[in-house]
């Protein structure tokens, strides 16, 4: 474990509680909602959340790069990159229900090192680095393992994503082979199978915010992480999250290959 990344993990643990804090203040007040290009909500505390995050990092870190869901990139010179979405689950945020997060993500040459999801509203921080584990606040967790689709438990964000993207059939069909669904979109259905409630998260429509922090705490779990064609990027639009035993069964799902048990 390199000092440079250690010290960035502890600061970043902090100032994500920090901005988190921000985002606190505005929760479940009356709030102006405005709405972006992409039709998704943004707020004056997903902005002064974003702020606040890179204001304090630049202070400590002055030559690392930034890319925020509010503000955009900022290249620096480091290598390290912070990766930032100050309020995951806006909707959710601007509607009182509690599950949404401050996402912040530490890359290295484009290799996710560090992941941290503050949930101001549980009093929970998911938190990893590599070759460290995976925690919620001071707690280890590990993915579950279950490796009977039928046993398993799918979570996913909105059907009407999935209809969006033409792959309401295969979604579909995967649901209908596990024993439970649940609607817990964002970062929650991601935390929760790396905790091992449950044992896929399938996911559309996602930028490389929403996932930039949640690769490390999967994998660092236990689990795995790619898009819906088996690669792993930040970048896709697309991203199937699993325990790693049930992960080649759900892509088959996923790509059609397969509709029955």
């Amino acid at each position: 474990m390199s000092t440079d990344l250690k010290s960035r993990y502890e600061a970043g643990i902090e100032l994500a509680q920090l901005a988190a804090k921000t985002a606190m203040g505005y929760y479940e007040t009356a709030l102006e909602v405005e709405w972006k290009k992409d039709e998704s909500p943004v707020t004056i505390a997903d902005r002064e959340a974003e702020s606040t995050l890179r204001s304090n990092l630049k202070k400590y870190f002055k030559n690392d790069g930034f890319l925020g869901e509010e503000y955009g990139n900022e290249p620096g010179s480091s290598g390290y990159r912070w990766i930032i979405d100050p309020i995951d689950g806006t909707r959710n945020f601007v509607r009182g229900i509690p599950i949404w997060a401050t996402l912040l993500g530490l890359e290295y040459k484009g290799e996710m090192l560090a992941g941290i999801a503050v949930v101001p509203t549980l009093n929970q921080t998911f938190r990893a680095m590599k070759g460290d584990g995976a925690f919620r606040n001071n707690t280890k967790i590990n993915v579950s393992n279950v490796n009977n689709l039928a046993a398993s438990q799918l979570f996913y964000s909105s059907i009407s994503w999935f209809v969006k993207a033409g792959m309401e059939k295969e979604f579909l069909a995967l649901a209908a082979h596990t024993e439970r669904q649940r609607g817990f979109g964002d970062f929650y259905g991601f935390v929760l199978v790396a905790q091992g409630a449950g044992e896929i998260m399938l996911e559309h429509g996602v930028h490389a915010w929403d996932v930039a922090a949640i690769i490390p705490i999967v994998e660092e779990a236990g689990g795995k992480f790619s898009d819906w064609n088996g690669n792993k990027s930040i970048e896709a639009s697309d991203v199937l999250v699993t325990n790693g035993l049930l992960h080649q069964q759900s892509l088959d799902f996923i790509q059609g290959k397969r509709t029955k048990a």
